[in-house]
């Protein structure tokens, strides 16, 4: 139902087919060389910080790390409404439209998980060299950091939207996890990293670990004593409204408040690639910052693509208009989105934190046999701030 925590890099068997191209549906075709613009939109002045056309690719290729969801909402939010979807190779393509202005370039975002074999980024950037941009959480760029490296350079999500949930009728007035797992509930998750995390923060007894979840509700509704992972923007509506046999609230704390300090799902490119996509960087990362603003201040038109899209790519994945408004919701009341508290700047990455994400999971994913020594993670080596638009902020 859900991605797994976490996505370590993963040995390529062969080439995936991920280009854009037959099975689509949806408006009209996408820009071409010949210098028209989306419909309704205004061509950017040549120059200008919103003209692309001289400067990156002429279709940005994005790729996520997991189906279409709200959390993905600024990369679907610049998708012009000529867009073509690709159902055959699962990806959207169209004009990439900043507000009412047309870039000039085209935009493809591509989704992951069961739509690239479980790949993880890294490794899916790697294979293709078309991706421009790829979503790599912070946990997943050390884990890849030997063989594939990344270079973050925006952060989308401030906060990571992981969580532990549990039954509050099991457990009244149970606030936090640590109230939770004292009362000896175990805890079910799709691996180890979070209760090797938790042993260390909130003194979880490992003895009390199941890491057989699977994403579906089936235990959770059956076995009210456990406490299972899960995402603060889609979990507590879909229990309460889509799923029958709870419909009823769940308790749960936010990871991040325990110790789970990754950047989720921030914006990176190849590290090999860094220098050649720089030109374009200085103007699509400030594009990025302001598109996840703008997404969240009316998420309604790109939830509806989101919602299309899933259901054009028919891989059992469902996923619905309700929960699309309350993930947008959740990413602003939760505190998952938020400019960067060191800096007041929405997007930048926060050196002190990327040290403090080194020093905490790279022990971790060495200890899984992930990587082979946790010494050789250079935090600096994981991220740049230098396209970011220290004028941009929330606040703003």
């Amino acid at each position: 139902m859900k991605r797994h925590l976490l996505v370590t890099a993963t040995t390529a068997v062969g080439l995936l087919a991920l280009t854009a191209c037959g099975g689509s549906s949806g408006g009209a075709e996408a820009n071409d060389d010949s210098g028209d613009v989306a419909s309704g939109a205004t061509a950017a002045e040549a120059g200008s910080a919103l003209d692309l056309a001289e400067f990156c690719p002429d279709t940005v290729v994005m790729q996520q790390d997991w189906q279409p969801e709200a959390e993905h909402g600024s990369m679907y939010q610049l998708v012009g409404s000529d867009y073509t979807i690709d159902t055959d190779n699962k990806s959207v393509t169209g004009s990439l439209i900043v507000g009412e202005t047309d870039t000039g370039v085209n935009i493809e975002v591509r989704p992951g998980g069961p739509n690239v074999g479980f790949q993880a980024v890294p490794a899916l950037m790697y294979l293709d060299e078309d991706i421009t941009l790829g979503a790599v959480n912070t946990d997943a760029a050390i884990a890849a950091h030997e063989a594939q490296p990344t270079v973050a350079v925006a952060s989308q999500m401030t906060n990571s939207p992981q969580i532990l949930m549990w039954d509050p009728q099991t457990y009244p007035g149970a606030t936090t996890i640590e109230e939770v797992t004292s009362q000896g509930a175990v805890v079910v998750t799709a691996g180890d990293v979070i209760p090797a995390l938790l042993a260390e923060t909130v003194g979880f007894d490992l003895a009390q670990s199941d890491t057989s979840y699977e994403g579906t509700p089936a235990r959770f509704v059956s076995d009210t004593t456990i406490m299972q992972q899960g995402f603060a923007t889609a979990e507590p509506y879909i229990y309460e409204n889509e799923i029958s046999e709870w419909g009823r609230p769940v308790g749960y704390q936010l990871m991040s408040e325990v110790g789970f300090s990754v950047y989720p799902e921030p914006l990176a490119v190849r590290a090999d690639k860094l220098e050649e996509l720089s030109p374009c960087l200085e103007r699509l990362v400030p594009i990025m910052q302001q598109s996840q603003i703008d997404y969240l201040a009316d998420p309604e038109p790109t939830n509806e693509l989101i919602v299309e899209l899933v259901e054009a790519y028919d891989l059992s994945w469902t996923y619905s208009a309700g929960v699309a408004a309350f993930s947008a919701q959740a990413q602003l009341d939760e505190g998952i989105v938020t400019d960067d508290p060191a800096s007041g700047v929405f997007g930048q990455l926060d050196p002190d934190r990327m040290a403090e994400i080194v020093d905490t999971f790279a022990p971790l994913l060495e200890a899984q046999g992930t990587i082979t020594d946790a010494g050789a993670v250079d935090p600096e080596a994981l991220y740049t701030n230098e396209f970011i638009d220290t004028s941009i902020s929330m606040g703003q």
